[in-house]
């Protein structure tokens, strides 16, 4: 919960549909991606755009972009623009890096020799100042401070081995993965063809689904292919009438056509690397009922719970969660420890944090506002409260504090993940070192310094276990017994080395 309160979040998150068979196609590509991109809004608030193509040759781009939410960004009328695609990427904003702008929102889309190509990119580049330098020695000029566009550009460089008259978009896209080694997921459309592209490391996710038509949604056969969707997360596959069909793997280059998906490519990591795909998709970042490396982030949160259960018990009465992102490790909690869970907060949902509170009397009642508290459960009784951070540490306090004067006799806190320490700079808006309470002189008195009466947190090896428990089975799959994921914002151990 504190994540939200503390304006933590993603960098953004990409969606693309390519309409299978006969072209122009029946299937609404525009809704398609509309759809597919709210099912992603937890991903990004800032901003939202779409692309779509024709794919004629030479092909017809049409573009929305517009800023806030999605169901605000695309009116009616901006459908109605976009209805004659047959494929598109879109995209939705958190910015790490560039400010919160019109200029920065993609897709963005540049000419180039053998035409124009629009991306869409999820994640930050770890050597982006020296990238923008090498750009700019080439005469290009850059209107925006984001990465996006970076790659952008970076991609319409012609590779030194390239024919002048035939472009090599794989060649293109492995000199930008030789050039950068994380942190992107990319979308790159060309003509009639999406490329979806995962960096060595696979730090940022990226998943491919198919459209069947929704008779046959939930049977197990073989279906008709209606379309080919490519997403930062499965969650937005159910609403679209798709079904998972499998992740983009770590240093891939997938082509995606109106004929299926095409394996073209894979750029491998420097040996010895492991993958560094980034934990805290799994502990809140990505939506619980998305599917990562084989597992469902919310089964990955049940073991969190679980584990620290086992790593951190308490003598209480009941188990408890600050709502909502934090319920499944709370129910693992309980379920390992044999004490009941019972919901003692209920959530206001329509007080957001942007909430202009203008004098003293209305800050100090700002956690009432946002939660109201269900007395006849817990009064009385001690309570362990399950969150899924502490990050600054000034939001779970004022929560303490209404549990204990609607009568709660105890109030410990346990945290489903490690602390934070470090911040991150591979596409996750995390407060500078300073600002995080882990390295303040209060957390070594935590549970005084909230009002706690005991406060405990995952290790980094309990996190580890309980997110690699279950992805043994998918990289037997994929033929590779190597297992790996990204700790630095707990460790200060970055997967490459940082460009300072």
């Amino acid at each position: 919960m504190e994540f939200e309160e503390s304006g933590i979040g993603e960098e953004c998150g990409v969606f693309g549909c390519v309409a299978a068979g006969e072209w122009p196609t029946q299937l609404e590509v525009a809704q398609v991606l509309t759809l597919g991109l709210v099912a992603l809004q937890h991903r990004g608030q800032e901003s939202a755009g779409v692309v779509t193509s024709n794919g004629a040759s030479p092909p017809i781009y049409t573009s929305h972009k517009g800023m806030g939410l999605v169901s605000s960004a695309f009116p009616p009328e901006a459908l109605l623009k976009l209805r004659y695609g047959n494929l598109g990427i879109c995209h939705t904003r958190y910015s790490t890096t560039g400010m919160s702008e019109l200029q920065n929102c993609q897709p963005f889309v540049v000419d180039t020799l053998h035409g124009r190509i629009a991306v869409a990119h999820n994640g930050e580049l770890v050597n982006s100042r020296a990238l923008r330098k090498k750009v700019m020695r080439h005469g290009v000029g850059l209107s925006t401070c984001s990465d996006s566009e970076l790659i952008t550009h970076l991609l319409a460089l012609t590779p030194p081995m390239e024919e002048l008259d035939s472009p090599d978009w794989v060649a293109r896209i492995k000199n930008l993965m030789s050039e950068t080694p994380t942190s992107y997921s990319l979308l790159i459309m060309f003509k009639d063809v999406i490329y979806a592209v995962r960096d060595p490391y696979g730090n940022r996710p990226l998943c491919l689904g198919r459209l069947v038509p929704i008779s046959r949604l939930h049977s197990s056969g073989e279906e008709d292919t209606e379309g080919w969707v490519v997403s930062s997360e499965s969650c937005s596959f159910q609403s679209i009438g798709a079904k998972y069909y499998r992740e983009v793997l770590p240093g891939e280059v997938v082509q995606i056509s109106r004929h299926g998906v095409k394996s073209l490519s894979f750029v491998p990591r420097p040996e010895g690397d492991l993958p560094a795909f980034c934990i805290f998709e799994y502990v809140y970042f990505a939506r619980p009922d998305s599917i990562f490396e084989g597992q469902m982030v919310y089964t990955v949160r049940q073991r969190c719970g679980r584990q620290l259960a086992i790593e951190a018990p308490t003598d209480v009465d009941l188990v408890s969660t600050v709502p909502e992102s934090a319920t499944p490790a709370a129910l693992g909690y309980a379920q390992q420890s044999g004490l009941p869970y019972t919901e003692v907060l209920c959530k206001n949902r329509y007080v957001g944090r942007t909430f202009i509170q203008p004098n003293t009397r209305l800050r100090q009642l700002g956690v009432a506002k946002k939660f109201g508290v269900l007395t006849d459960n817990f009064a009385g009784k001690r309570v362990v409260l399950i969150d899924d951070s502490i990050v600054r540490g000034n939001t779970i306090s004022p929560i303490i504090k209404l549990l204990r004067e609607a009568g709660a006799t105890e109030v410990h806190i346990r945290v489903a993940s490690p602390p934070i320490k470090f911040p991150c700079y591979m596409g996750i808006n995390i407060p500078t070192k300073e600002e995080l309470i882990a390295n303040k002189p209060e957390f070594k008195d935590i549970a005084g310094h909230i009002g706690a009466d005991s406060v405990k947190y995952l290790t980094v090896e309990g996190l580890l276990s309980a997110v690699q428990e279950g992805v043994t089975s998918f990289q037997e799959e994929n033929n590779s017994k190597r297992v790996g994921h990204c700790t630095a914002c707990l460790t200060g151990k970055y997967p490459v080395e940082l460009e300072w």
